[in-house]
């Protein structure tokens, strides 16, 4: 007879339990003037977890949470995993139908919500049983979770209990829920941990969205098994957070490309020294060439690591490490600890080393499938391996380079084109703040490759200018056949260009 499966089990609950266990009086959370120990960490936890079941909630309820960094919208996330509850993380951006589609579809009955977010919940078609305030308020879920007793939280959870509905971007179609277990979320801290160099002394800066999994699993719940002390910032201004980075002692950071590039462009950044900074991480989309190149120039001494993969995989895959990035500067690198993956091409059968191919994976870090869609779930699992629906090239060591999504490849006059080649062709114009290339349908060549340009503050390039300095590098048929100027790129608050959009208004 086996031993029970709670014995056996290690959830996310655990990790912090464990941690505090370890670090008690250690800094685990700063958040604006309020700072937390490992051991005040866990006592807020169980508060919080006591308070969410004392509203009526039972184990498996969802709970979204609607709200901005900070040590609440932590707290909250871990207190849903210590009550059995079903962490449904709400893009702070969001609102009407949008908004409405991620509390009807994952089944929220409570939401969980900054107050200046809240009243964006009053006209949503889909109510929610309840609305509780994350901060700032004598009732709210941190004021409740900051003192008192500490109560026992007698709810079974086990590790293939349900932790998060983890909804995808939505980039090129509605978002899917991927529904991560703790089994799952556990496994990615410990390749996180490996893969990452994460040490108690990093002193990290958190500044990209907790809603997202990138921030939250990959590096404040991987940092807090390790006891790190965790600095986090509701919102990242580029040149405040440029001025931490140089002077308050953060040794590693993550930022989406996006906000390395606003760094890299900001007035301040030439006049900085980053001596102290030792890891610097970048994920989440495609990081320009010449963005990195200037940063390596202006930081010589930090170690940079690419992190690549999704959220239904918890969401790391594959990491290309510091002394990687001078032999295969464009790499994603290889897979981490707990990940197998393939590179195969449309029939499921494997590429030869170097040919195109989607990459797929099996790990215990995958998700269970997408919330209330079976045949989305079949699709994605199809033949056994999650299909990732990102184009890649795998050379004979298990370097991996990411050509594109595929959707975000242009079949132009009939040849297939990858938009991040092109991108990196403008991005290396001095006048160019940010690229992003999609194609647009046209009646000659089924779809045209189309730019979209930010320039440089008081630049004036124009797009016979722009299309000269492709020539030097890209063949013909890649040259951008329409380029647009815009103020800004549409994104999401995890720095994701919004393709989809740029699509729509091409058409």
């Amino acid at each position: 007879m086996s031993a029970p499966a709670q014995l056996r089990s290690s959830t996310v609950s655990d990790v912090v339990r464990r941690a505090a266990a370890t670090f008690g009086d250690r800094v685990a959370v700063r958040f604006a003037d309020r700072e937390w120990t490992y051991a005040e960490l866990d006592a807020a936890v169980s508060r919080a977890a006591a308070h969410l079941l004392g509203a009526g909630l039972e184990r498996g309820a969802r709970v979204a949470a609607y709200g901005k960094n900070s040590d609440a919208y932590l707290i909250a996330f871990l207190a849903c995993a210590r009550a059995g509850l079903v962490h449904v993380p709400l893009n702070y951006n969001l609102t009407g139908p949008e908004l409405d589609y991620l509390v009807s579809q994952s089944g929220s009955t409570l939401v969980l919500a900054d107050p200046a977010l809240a009243d964006n919940l009053k006209d949503l078609e889909h109510q929610p049983d309840s609305v509780m305030l994350l901060r700032d308020g004598p009732d709210s879920l941190v004021d409740v979770a900051r003192d008192g007793d500490v109560p026992p939280i007698d709810v079974e959870v086990t590790d293939s209990d349900i932790a998060q509905l983890l909804y995808t971007s939505g980039t090129t179609s509605k978002p899917k829920g991927a529904i991560m277990s703790h089994r799952a979320l556990v496994h990615e801290y410990v390749s996180c941990v490996i893969a990452l160099d994460l040490h108690a002394d990093d002193a990290p800066l958190h500044v990209m969205p907790l809603y997202h999994s990138a921030q939250m699993h990959v590096f404040v719940l991987p940092g807090l098994v390790v006891g790190q002390t965790n600095t986090i910032l509701e919102t990242p201004e580029p040149g405040d957070v440029l001025r931490r980075l140089s002077s308050d002692g953060h040794h590693s950071f993550f930022a989406a490309p996006t906000l390395w590039v606003a760094m890299a462009n900001h007035p301040s950044f030439e006049g900085l020294s980053f001596e102290g900074l030792a890891k610097a991480y970048y994920g989440a989309s495609i990081m320009p060439g010449p963005v990195l190149a200037k940063w390596q120039a202006a930081a010589p001494s930090v170690g940079f690591y690419n992190c690549f993969g999704q959220s239904e995989i918890a969401p790391l895959a594959t990491v290309l490490r510091p002394e990687e990035h001078a032999d295969r500067p464009d790499s994603a690198g290889r897979t981490i600890l707990f990940v197998d993956a393939r590179v195969v091409d449309g029939s499921g059968q494997d590429v030869p080393p170097g040919e195109l191919g989607e990459i797929v994976y099996r790990s215990p870090q995958l998700c269970d499938g997408y919330w209330d869609k079976p045949e989305a779930t079949a699709e994605a699992f199809a033949g056994g391996w999650f299909h990732s629906g990102d184009l890649v090239r795998r050379d004979e060591q298990g370097y991996i380079t990411v050509v594109d999504r595929i959707k975000d490849v242009i079949n132009t006059g009939g040849v297939l084109v990858a938009a991040r080649e092109i991108e990196d062709a403008l991005y290396s114009h001095d006048d160019v703040a940010q690229v992003a290339v999609v194609g647009t349908p046209d009646e000659k060549w089924v779809e045209k490759v189309t730019a979209y340009v930010v320039r440089r503050p008081d630049a004036s390039v124009d797009a016979d200018a722009l299309i000269a300095h492709a020539r030097k590098s890209l063949a013909g048929f890649k040259i951008p056949k329409e380029i647009h100027f815009i103020d800004d790129l549409p994104r999401n608050a995890s720095g994701k260009i919004l393709k989809r959009d740029l699509r729509e208004s091409a058409g």
